[in-house]
């Protein structure tokens, strides 16, 4: 260490963090406060994701003391960054950026993200290439003098993409290499003139979801993430964080979709069955384990990146869901059958839980396709967690321009 320079500062611990937030709150106060001003304020000041790097958010704390912020916040009244709708920015693009970032990336795109002053979504999944994510066509072309990355091709069911700023996207930059050596991941500006975003109706009214046109898209080599043909190494870390953020969210005893099946079971007596009963007991216990699994996986991240664990967990996420709302259509008779809106909306954000048990039932029928399917998810599972042999791949070393599509 050179003479004159600092010795660097140990991270705070729980107190560390209560006095820094009491200094941020001296400082900004959040009844006179704007709401933007006072998250810029809470970022700088390294409470918005404590574990963080500092300068980037964090102060380089243990993630398991993230909750001592937030729970002297809220008590406080503090605005949140209202994490549903950037949930993308947060759990997917964040994390990978972090990690494969320059520092010039880091330092543009992490503070906007959190606060929510730009939204993200992710271009990866195409109509050609979902489950089968690596057999993507999607093309990035660089150009001569510019070096700038020419983007052409489509992506598919991508929630937030109508209120996006930035996505992450993949693209095949190396048609002569297989499919998983070929790929290069991007942050692409979705204000360029050459993205168009369709909204994609589902089985629900809302159009949550979008297919997005890349038409000529220009996108410099300084928001490239990762180096060229190192795009499925770089996806692995967003996919992993994915998984974990749908399936693994830290919610109360009977929270979810559990909770609604039981508030439904003790409001309306009448509509109560032996048959329904000892079901609704199974699917409680099942949630609880579930909870409590989710509570392990967030103590081992503290320790580092999510692994195969969060597909465990998603895969659980996704059957539980459609197994309770499925119940309480059924507890509901006749009312279940309702349905209150059909209305064409774009919403803001993704509501698993929301509206009535119809909206409920119909919307859990995504939650085994999105994140990576149900039997992809098995896949990994039994390969990776459980080291039972993999599947017989025949197109593993042959060039993605020679497969059949």
């Amino acid at each position: 260490m050179p003479r004159n320079a600092a010795a660097p500062q140990p991270a705070p611990d729980a107190d560390g963090l209560r006095r820094r937030v009491r200094d941020l709150l001296d400082a900004h106060d959040p009844a006179t406060t704007p709401r933007e001003e006072f998250l810029r304020a809470r970022f700088d000041a390294g409470l918005a994701w404590v574990h963080f790097p500092e300068g980037l958010g964090g102060l380089g704390a243990p993630r398991s003391l993230q909750r001592v912020v937030d729970t002297e916040l809220e008590a406080a009244g503090a605005p949140d960054n209202d994490p549903r709708r950037i949930g993308i920015g947060l759990g997917m693009a964040a994390p990978t950026i972090l990690r494969y970032g320059t520092e010039e990336q880091k330092q543009r795109f992490l503070r906007p993200l959190w606060t929510g002053e730009e939204v993200w979504c992710q271009l990866f999944s195409e109509p050609g290439a979902g489950s089968d994510l690596a057999a993507l066509a999607t093309r990035a072309v660089r150009e001569d003098g510019t070096g700038d990355w020419v983007v052409d091709g489509q992506k598919v069911w991508t929630s937030s993409a109508h209120i996006a700023r930035w996505a992450i996207l993949i693209a095949r930059t190396d048609p002569d290499q297989p499919k998983h050596r070929g790929i290069t991941y991007f942050l692409c500006d979705m204000t360029d003139p050459g993205v168009e975003v369709r909204p994609l109706r589902q089985i629900t009214g809302e159009a949550e979801f979008n297919e997005v046109f890349l038409t000529g898209v220009r996108i410099p080599d300084s928001h490239r993430l990762g180096e060229i043909g190192d795009g499925w190494k770089v996806a692995q870390t967003t996919l992993n964080n994915e998984r974990v953020a749908i399936g693994g969210g830290r919610i109360p005893r009977e929270g979810g979709m559990i909770g609604k099946a039981v508030a439904t079971w003790r409001e309306r007596p009448e509509l109560r069955t032996h048959d329904l009963h000892q079901r609704l007991l199974g699917l409680w216990v099942e949630a609880e384990a579930a909870r409590l699994a989710a509570i392990r996986l967030g103590q081992q991240l503290t320790t580092g990146q999510p692994g195969p664990e969060g597909v465990a967990m998603k895969l659980g996420f996704a059957r539980l869901a459609q197994e309770i709302s499925g119940l309480e259509v059924e507890l509901l008779a006749d009312e279940g059958l309702t349905y209150q809106d059909w209305t064409m909306v774009r919403p803001q954000h993704v509501d698993f839980t929301g509206r009535d048990a119809g909206y409920r039932y119909l919307r859990a029928k995504g939650n085994s396709i999105e994140g990576g399917t149900s039997e992809v998810l098995l896949n990994i599972v039994a390969e990776r967690v459980l080291g039972l042999p993999g599947e017989p791949r025949t197109d593993k070393d042959v060039p993605w321009k020679e497969l059949a599509r």
